[in-house]
């Protein structure tokens, strides 16, 4: 059996939580492959709303299995705040979630090495979550990571080099720091981990789908956000795109099948970094208002524009995306007019690819539509659709050559249309 591969297209909070929980049901489990705790996954159905870190999407269909795999990097304090959530939620977590023991673990002083880096660089900040990420990988490619599996095998001497090591490097910085509430809740988020199945996760992935179990891989972040594909260096510190899924769980190529590309029905991003289509208007205003655009996990107000066609013709293209799926939908309901950028003018030239370096000179090239005016949150089917919305969708599946199978009109997961007439 195959794998299916659901990601981000844009700068992140495309909305993929929420429909990796409406696709679940057809799979046998859901596996992480990339990120960390800088993620937030939110999903909203029954009346609550549930904003996941670092476990994967499909923790709330019963009878599915949730893996955390090797590409993914772990706080074990965060993890445990994460769980004991879900458990008071009514939610059950440890008997579906198994966690790779290849995964890297965020030490008490990734965290404080990420504050004191960004206190370093000043305006030329990157901004980033705070939560280590980014050392906890720098550690992972340098040799000198912990993993989840380390925790049984001479756990101490492998955790006291690292801090060790730490501690030299923030006082370089000459960073000024306290690591005992940290530590101690840490060591707390250790024991949690051990309540649950640690897991050869590349072996336990492969034997399901010998099995004939299809499993869906779960991508966090966004694909401009790629460590080697995004807008460099404002980017996370992990691969996003599709090919993450198979170093992130240890798949090969061939097992994967259908990709589907999510992406909102304008653009966002948060913290610094190149936003060619980005509004400093009303316009952008009533998009993050309507469509409460602040983050799940830093509540940061993220930046809105117009949907950016370049750089999802790109992303389209690096991860093989089979399926579109747009997400927020309604948040557009009461603009007159619609815009995209459909090709970037750099110094007098207009191009349609992406360039090396998104910078200051670009400008974007905007094409105006009619907005739809009408409330679209309370729709069942495309069939409800107005004309204007269906000119959009098919404006756009024009433009991008990929259909587009899945609409969202709002966060909950009864909010979610499927497109039988979609080419």
């Amino acid at each position: 059996m195959k794998v299916d591969v659901i990601l981000g297209l844009q700068w992140g909070d495309e909305g993929k939580g929420k429909i990796v929980d409406v696709l679940t049901p057809q799979y046998k489990g859901v596996a992480r492959f990339q990120g960390g705790p800088n993620a937030g996954h939110t999903l909203e159905f029954d009346g609550q709303k549930y904003v996941l870190k670092s476990i994967p999407s499909g923790i709330f269909q019963e009878g599915k299995f949730n893996v955390i795999g090797n590409g993914v990097v772990l706080d074990p304090a965060l993890f445990k705040l994460e769980v004991e959530t879900l458990e008071k939620s009514g939610h059950k977590v440890t008997d579906r979630l198994f966690i790779s023991r290849k995964a890297h673990l965020i030490l008490p002083t990734h965290r404080l090495i990420d504050a004191a880096s960004e206190q370093s660089k000043g305006e030329s900040k990157i901004g980033t979550t705070g939560r280590g990420i980014g050392p906890a990988y720098q550690d992972k490619v340098g040799r000198y990571g912990v993993r989840v599996g380390d925790i049984f095998h001479n756990f101490e001497q492998k955790y006291q080099a690292a801090i060790k090591r730490h501690k030299a490097i923030l006082d370089s910085y000459n960073y000024q720091y306290d690591l005992t509430t940290l530590e101690k809740e840490w060591f707390e988020g250790i024991e949690k981990l051990k309540e649950f199945t640690i897991i050869d996760s590349e072996i336990f992935i492969n034997e399901q789908l010998n099995e004939g179990n299809r499993i869906l891989a779960e991508g966090a972040q966004g694909s401009m956000l790629d460590v080697d594909f995004g807008s460099y260096p404002f980017v996370t510190s992990s691969n996003t795109v599709c090919a993450g899924a198979c170093v992130g769980l240890g798949i090969a190529p061939s097992k994967i099948e259908d990709v589907f590309g999510v992406f909102k029905a304008y653009c966002t991003r948060v913290g610094s970094g190149p936003f060619p289509s980005e509004l400093f208007d009303d316009d952008g205003q009533q998009m993050r208002d309507n469509g409460n655009e602040f983050g799940s996990v830093t509540g940061r107000p993220r930046r809105c524009g117009w949907i950016d066609l370049v750089a999802l013709r790109y992303t389209i293209m690096l991860n093989g995306v089979t399926q579109l799926v747009m997400m927020k939908s309604d948040v557009l309901d009461t603009f007159e007019t619609i815009k995209a950028c459909v090709a970037y003018e750099i110094e007098g030239e207009v191009r349609e690819t992406m360039p090396f370096e998104l910078d200051e000179n670009l400008k974007p090239v905007l094409i105006e539509l009619p907005g739809w005016k009408m409330d679209m949150s309370k729709m069942k089917s495309e069939d409800e659709f107005p004309e204007e919305f269906n000119a959009y969708l098919s404006f756009l599946e024009e433009e991008l050559g990929v259909p587009i199978k899945i609409v969202s009109v709002g966060p909950n997961r009864n909010q979610t249309i499927t497109r039988y007439l979609a080419q």
